[in-house]
């Protein structure tokens, strides 16, 4: 971890840079494919390909050359936790060698899905609880809002983006209270607004009387293997890890907080929450986690939905971590995938939906059954 921490810490020139369901309604379920693995602190993983799956593999150099085209570092796909497709391009972060399994990456704000875990590991320990007021854990005047709406705001709401903070401001992530100000009653608004989301880190913190990396350490990656960091980026909180840290989160969540046989998450109540429809102002997201196959979404930078899915061209169950430049962990709880892609993008955006979805376009015309073999 030190040495890790000692190699992220040069990266500080980095800024992070259908029908809809009930927030209670359960997702759909994992299919009943026993899930594979990887032994933790080994390099091993077993892997499987894809004609055995029947998948038209005539495709594939076009998912690999619009992969490459749009800056890619890495990309694996994985069904039933096993690898099916792992490819890795450029360079590393540093530009010292070439980029493989071995080479660090930033999450973005696909990082916020691990705080989301993690405030539900914090909750069902007793530390915290997400309808508890902030103020709880950060003290009064966290925000510059009047004290009185200030108290509105709760845990659950900087889950949810639903804070009621002006996202509008000169510096949305800022988390300094004179930038914190008071736009709406919180639960009244969905803003994704960084800066509210960000101090879940002190939250958490404050709760557990630990630091943020290593809460993160003994809850989640020493119990599956994970060997990643938060380093802290200007007023972000940046995770970093290679993309096969990122395929055992994901593999972790499609399990349902289950690592093969240790049940990290407890609470299915909260893992159901977190990724279903969290509240009406954007059916898309849950806790952090981004929803495809509603009927609607609110963008980052926007506060009127748009009548669309997140994904259309993707299996309308996938659920998503996602961050700028394209950083992805998709789950397919109904075909046991997990996806993830790392790299740049060529539109800089908050969540490049629509490279996202191409991509989904390029792997479906791949997925589907080749009857010829």
């Amino acid at each position: 971890m030190a040495r890790l921490l000692l190699l992220i810490a040069l990266l500080n020139f980095i800024s992070c840079t259908n029908s809809d369901t009930n927030p209670q309604e359960e997702p759909d379920p994992v299919i009943e494919n026993e899930l594979y693995f990887p032994p933790i602190n080994s390099t091993i993983w077993e892997t499987t390909t894809p004609e055995s799956l029947q998948w038209d593999t005539t495709n594939i150099n076009d998912l690999y050359s619009f992969l490459s085209e749009n800056g890619t570092r890495a990309f694996i796909v994985l069904k039933d936790g096993k690898i099916v497709i792992e490819k890795y391009w450029g360079s590393t972060i540093l530009n010292t060698g070439n980029f493989t399994e071995n080479s660090i990456w930033y999450w973005a704000s696909a990082g916020k899905t691990i705080t989301s875990f993690l405030v539900g590991i914090a909750q069902e320990e007793g530390y915290l609880n997400i309808e508890n007021k902030t103020s709880d854990y950060l003290g009064n005047n966290w925000t510059n809002a009047p004290l009185e709406k200030e108290n509105l705001i709760t845990v659950k709401h900087q889950l949810t983006m639903t804070t009621g903070l002006d996202y509008t401001v000169e510096d949305p992530y800022c988390t300094t209270p004179t930038c914190l100000l008071y736009k709406a009653d919180a639960g009244t608004q969905w803003l994704y607004h960084n800066a509210p989301y960000t101090l879940l880190d002190a939250v958490i913190s404050n709760a557990t009387q630990i630091s943020y990396n290593q809460f993160t350490d003994e809850k989640l990656e020493q119990l599956t293997g994970m060997n990643g960091a938060w380093v802290q980026t200007g007023d972000n909180n940046v995770y970093f890890s290679t993309a096969r840290d990122a395929a055992r989160f994901g593999l972790l969540i499609l399990n349902k907080g289950k690592w093969d046989t240790t049940q990290i998450m407890q609470d299915a109540a909260y893992y159901n929450a977190m990724v279903t429809t969290s509240q009406n102002l954007n059916p898309s997201y849950g806790y952090l986690w981004w929803l495809n196959g509603k009927s609607k979404v609110i963008y980052p930078g926007f506060s009127t939905a748009f009548n669309t899915s997140l994904a259309p061209d993707a299996p309308a169950d996938l659920f998503a971590a996602m961050g700028k430049n394209g950083q992805f962990v998709d789950i397919v709880p109904s075909e046991n995938l997990v996806v993830i892609r790392f790299g740049e993008a060529l539109d800089d955006s908050l969540v490049p939906a629509e490279f996202h979805n191409e991509l989904w376009q390029k792997l479906e015309a791949i997925k589907k059954k080749n009857f010829s073999v």
